[in-house]
């Protein structure tokens, strides 16, 4: 399908600077994870834990008016995808201040599809990949302590303002109670292209019908290590579990190329549809578990935005999937 044929293309460019002479590689990016995290043989570099899920969704045909893509042709489309937690490491405890993702891959029409890759989270946690791969270095344990230098980290922190924004948000709120009561974001700016080839910047969000809801501090100290996947096994066994999608319309004067800061609040709304997730499965063996979520492999009407971190992110998908092709 498209998406193999893309995967290996982009793989054959992963270790070259995509932007400038100093600018960081995919190669260098997923190996300072492998080291920050180690590494599993055949498995994710990050978001290593997770689960299948698959499902549908229907879109609002009024959003047509926005874009071309067939995910907004009212009728009912195949989703294929995958809920995780952040992370490299299969010790990571499902209570960590970690964003959790969703990832999506829409079975279209003509053996097309379309890739959604959200977080959590309304910001990400850095403006440029440069930024990104600093961060990975400063959390990255010591060998001699097996734990990050507090030194680096602070200095990190006072050297990259643009990762402020995630690490408040995620200080301010507890983590999920489960991935069905979840929000998801877009994180970085789209654009969707009508049939009239206007364009429209927005961002989407997929809102829980069950409501958010969030851990209290009291049961941070006594929910198990691992809960999630469970939880979404039997909350999924019990009936499907529904998400809305609204679009939020951006105007030319909203920040496009960086995912670190926020879209004005009185951005208009507008429901564009309803993911319905119908199972959940172990990701082993599962159907999830070979695709890559590549955020930029897209069908007709929805264009990338000039955001140099979800433009670099193709190629870290890309480095990070042919490692696990390999079985390293």
């Amino acid at each position: 399908m498209q998406r193999n044929k893309l995967f290996f293309v982009m793989a054959l460019f992963m270790s070259a600077p995509l932007y400038a002479e100093d600018q960081v590689t995919a190669d260098q990016v997923v190996g300072a994870i492998e080291k920050q995290f180690g590494t599993t043989p055949g498995q994710r570099r990050n978001h290593i834990n997770g689960v299948c899920i698959a499902g549908s969704f229907t879109g609002d045909k009024a959003i047509q008016a926005y874009t071309t893509s067939p995910l907004f042709s009212g009728k009912q489309i195949p989703v294929i995808g995958r809920f995780s937690l952040a992370g490299g490491s299969l010790k990571i405890p499902d209570t960590a201040r970690n964003p959790r993702g969703m990832a999506l891959e829409f079975v279209l029409p003509q053996r097309k599809v379309q890739h959604f890759t959200m977080l959590n989270v309304p910001v990400f946690g850095a403006a440029t990949p440069n930024s990104f791969y600093d961060g990975v270095v400063a959390n990255t344990p010591d060998p001699a302590t097996g734990k990050p230098d507090p030194e680096k980290q602070a200095a990190f922190k006072a050297s990259h303002p643009d990762a402020q924004a995630l690490a408040e948000y995620l200080a301010k709120n507890n983590p999920v109670s489960s991935y069905a009561n979840s929000d998801f974001y877009s994180i970085h700016a789209f654009k969707f292209v009508n049939k009239n080839n206007k364009t429209t910047l927005v961002k989407w969000r997929f809102v829980p019908q069950e409501g958010v809801r969030r851990l209290s501090d009291e049961e941070l100290k006594t929910t198990p290590t691992r809960f999630l996947d469970d939880d979404i096994f039997a909350k999924t066994k019990a009936g499907p579990v529904r998400w809305d999608m609204y679009l939020t319309i951006g105007e030319s004067s909203d920040e496009q190329s960086n995912p670190t800061i926020y879209w004005p609040a009185d951005r208009k709304q507008v429901k564009a549809g309803v993911l319905t997730v119908s199972s959940a499965s172990p990701q082993q063996g599962g159907a999830c578990e070979t695709i890559n979520f590549d955020p930029l492999v897209m069908a007709q009407g929805i264009a990338p935005s000039s955001d140099p971190v979800l433009l670099f992110r193709s190629p870290a998908y890309a480095d990070s999937y042919a490692k696990r092709l390999t079985g390293r």
